[in-house]
C-alpha cells in the first residue's frame, strides 16, 4: 500500500520536475509510513528516510511501514540531520511553509533546488483508496450515531457547551478523535438560536430555548481519516418562515448532492446549490463556499466553489453543505460526506445515512 502512494506522489512530483519530496506535515508523514506524529520524511524511487526524535523513536519503529526509521533530536537538529542528507544535484518539493526552514533548506543547496508546493501531496490524497474509503466511512457512521444521541439530549435549559460535552464522551467511547484546529478552540460547532446565524460559531454557555434552530456541525476521525456533517434541529415549535429557509437549504442540498458524480465540474456542484437559493431570495445569506474535499485533513482539496473548473474523480470524498443564516437571528446548514462513486447510480455514496427532513425535538 505504502509503495503505491510513493510512487502516485512522485509521479505527482515529477510534474513539476522534480523526483525528491521533504516532508514536514504529519497527514503527509501518516500517509507515505503509518506513523503520526513528530518526524519528517526525505523521499526519492529509492528511498523513505524517517526521521524523528528520541521520544518518538519506538513508537514510530511500531507504526511505521516500509521505511528506515533515523533517530534524531528535536527541532533544529533534526533538521539538520535532514541537510546533512541533501544533494545539490537534485531540486526537492516540500510541504513546509515555515520562512525560516525553508531559507535552511535553500542555503544548503541552492535556491532554486527546493520547490514549496503542496498541490502535489494534496492531489495525491485526493483519490481514496478501499482502506481509506473503510475509516471515513467509519467516521461517518459514529456521526450518525452522534445525532440519535441528540435527539435524547437536546432539551430546553440545557446549554451549547453541556451537549458538546455528552457527544465528546460518546464520540470516545465508539472509537473517534478529533482533528485539532488552529481556528477554533471546539471541537464541534453546537449554535443555537442566534448564534446558528454565524456558520463558524463558537460554543458557549447559551441554553436551548424554545423556538430555537440548532445547528450541529459534527467532524471527527477515525483511524486518521476525517468525516465531516451537519443537521439543523428545531426545538418544541419553529415557526414558518423558518420551516420554509429549512426546506430551501435542504432541496439545495439534495440538487447539489444530485450534480455530483465522476468527471462533473467541481464549480457546478456550487452553481446548482447557489442558484436555487439564489432563485429563492436569499443569495446573499448563503456566505460560504458549498463544501470540501475531506481525508486526513478536515478541509482539504477539492474546493467545493463556483469557479473550480476542475472535475470531480472518482472515489474522490467530499462535504456538500449549502446554509441560510440571518445575521442576529438564526441559521440553517444541511451537510454530508460523500464518495464519488460511478459504480451507483446516483453517481455518489452518502455517507451519512441520519435524517434530514426537520426534526423538531
Amino acid at each position: 500500500m505504502f509503495s503505491f502512494r510513493k510512487k502516485k506522489l512522485l509521479d505527482n512530483t515529477l510534474k513539476i520536475n522534480c523526483k525528491n519530496i521533504i516532508s514536514f506535515q504529519p497527514e503527509n508523514i501518516f500517509y507515505l509510513t503509518g506513523f503520526w506524529g513528530e518526524g519528517i520524511v526525505l523521499m526519492n524511487q529509492e528511498i523513505t528516510k524517517l526521521f524523528t526524535p528520541k521520544l518518538e523513536y519506538f513508537r514510530a519503529i511500531e507504526d511505521s511501514k516500509e521505511c528506515e526509521i533515523i533517530k534524531t533530536e528535536r527541532g533544529n537538529d533534526a533538521l539538520i540531520s535532514i541537510i546533512s542528507e541533501l544533494d545539490d544535484n537534485y531540486c526537492y518539493c516540500t510541504d513546509n511553509t515555515n520562512y525560516n526552514i525553508i531559507n535552511q533548506l535553500k542555503e544548503k543547496i541552492g535556491h532554486n533546488k527546493i520547490i514549496v508546493n503542496e498541490d502535489p501531496f494534496f492531489k495525491t490524497r485526493s483519490i481514496k483508496n478501499e482502506i481509506e474509503i473503510k475509516n471515513i466511512k467509519k467516521a461517518a457512521n459514529i456521526i450518525d450515531n452522534l445525532y440519535e444521541i441528540c435527539l435524547e439530549k437536546i432539551r430546553e435549559g440545557v446549554t451549547e457547551r453541556d451537549l458538546q460535552s455528552i457527544l465528546v464522551y460518546e464520540t470516545f467511547k465508539m472509537g473517534g478523535v478529533f482533528p485539532a484546529y488552529r481556528s477554533t478552540l471546539n471541537p464541534f460547532i453546537i449554535a443555537s438560536g442566534i448564534n446558528s446565524a454565524l456558520p463558524h460559531a463558537s460554543v458557549s454557555e447559551r441554553k436551548f430555548k424554545r423556538g430555537d434552530f440548532i445547528v450541529v456541525d459534527l467532524t471527527l476521525r477515525f483511524n486518521g481519516y476525517v468525516a465531516d456533517a451537519t443537521r439543523t434541529f428545531g426545538l418544541k415549535t419553529i415557526n414558518p418562515e423558518m420551516k420554509k429557509i429549512y426546506e430551501i437549504v435542504k432541496k439545495a442540498q439534495i440538487l447539489g448532492l444530485n450534480k455530483c458524480s465522476n468527471k462533473i465540474k467541481i464549480g457546478e456542484v456550487d452553481k446548482t446549490c447557489r442558484e436555487y437559493i439564489s432563485q429563492n431570495g436569499f443569495a446573499n445569506e448563503f456566505n460560504h463556499s458549498t463544501g470540501h474535499g475531506i481525508g486526513l485533513d478536515v478541509h482539504e482539496p477539492p474546493w467545493i466553489r463556483a469557479n473550480n473548473e476542475e472535475p470531480l474523480m472518482n472515489n474522490m470524498t467530499i462535504t456538500v453543505e449549502p446554509g441560510i443564516y440571518f445575521e442576529s437571528k438564526y441559521g440553517v446548514r444541511i451537510e454530508d460526506s460523500i464518495i464519488i462513486d460511478s459504480q451507483k447510480k446516483t453517481g455518489i455514496t452518502n455517507l451519512n445515512k441520519f435524517e434530514k427532513d426537520l426534526i423538531i425535538i
